[in-house]
């Protein structure tokens, strides 16, 4: 509706594009109908909501006011007509997930093949990243992180136990450079550094030490940004490399690797799929997040979900 409650919407655009003109452009209708609306807005608050001059368009006191309560309450009314509206649609659009690169694999290619299939008018695109993600700011559906990554304010889906970081080297390399027993030994190891894509920092190693949560810079030959890199570095003797326990369970068993310092090492409650809660009702997502749900018991058998 052009007026939009008694002219808000009108008001709102008004606002935010500080002209009559841009704001009837974006409604698609005159600029003599959005001012009538302003208008009787105006008439029926009882005072002057809108600043006009032959130049500009600001707004008063009471109309800046009003924007700052009348504004978050038009979003989420817009957002109502936008949810009920897709309880009766298609799941059908673009769906963007942002998904550390160490689990597309074990995660995403089990599944996504089917759910192409069942779901042919989604579109599905996948941006592998390791690093912290806004998925709001990124113009994302949805993301997969570690839980203690994850903001409260996103809707959580647990993908994953709860599983232990810990510190693993391979048979070479312990050979050579011995074995650490406490986390101040590592002082004279090498390791396989991982450079953290937000801050470009390098991860500081960290662990549980007499109930106290500590840090620990180790030196090493190599530093990478890519967790499938890192682990094979390490396979090949490198240096030591701190990584999530269900990633390395294969070759720990095979004797491949060894790992140090249990004791020591924390634990992460585990991966989520995490979505803002406005977004679940959107098919395109709902769909998602149901096809995940089902298929958590099939993939479960992977190391990732079953360290």
């Amino acid at each position: 509706m052009p007026g939009g409650l008694d002219g808000t919407m009108a008001f709102l655009k008004v606002a935010e594009k500080r002209s009559f003109r841009a704001a009837a452009i974006e409604l698609g209708i005159s600029p003599s109908a959005v001012s009538q609306a302003v208008r009787k807005l105006e008439d029926k608050v009882g005072v002057a909501l809108v600043a006009r001059t032959t130049r500009s368009v600001g707004l008063t006191q009471a109309g800046q006011r009003f924007l700052e309560r009348a504004g978050p309450a038009m979003a989420e009314m817009e957002a109502a007509f936008e949810v009920a509206h897709a309880l009766g649609a298609t799941p059908s659009g673009l769906l963007r997930l942002t998904v550390p690169r160490a689990v597309v694999g074990p995660l995403i290619e089990p599944v996504l093949p089917d759910f192409c299939a069942q779901y042919p008018e989604i579109q599905v695109e996948i941006v592998a990243d390791s690093g912290l993600v806004d998925i709001v700011d990124g113009g994302f559906d949805a993301g997969i992180r570690l839980g203690e990554l994850v903001h409260a304010d996103m809707i959580g889906l647990r993908l994953t136990p709860a599983f232990q970081y810990c510190i693993v080297g391979a048979p070479s390399y312990f050979a050579r450079w011995g074995i650490p027993e406490k986390p101040s030994d590592l002082r004279a190891h090498r390791a396989v550094n991982f450079r953290q894509p937000n801050s470009g920092a390098i991860y500081r190693w960290e662990f549980v030490q007499e109930g106290e949560d500590i840090e620990v810079s180790v030196d090493g030959p190599l530093t990478v940004n890519d967790e499938a890199l890192m682990l094979n570095m390490a396979l090949e003797g490198i240096g030591l490399a701190y990584i999530a326990a269900p990633l390395v369970q294969q070759h720990l068993k095979a004797k491949r690797l060894r790992s140090v310092l249990e004791l020591y090492c924390p634990e992460s409650p585990g991966l989520f799929l995490y979505y803002p809660s406005r977004a679940q009702t959107l098919p395109k997502l709902r769909a998602f997040i149901d096809f995940i749900a089902a298929r958590r018991s099939e993939i479960a058998a992977h190391p990732l979900l079953n360290p």
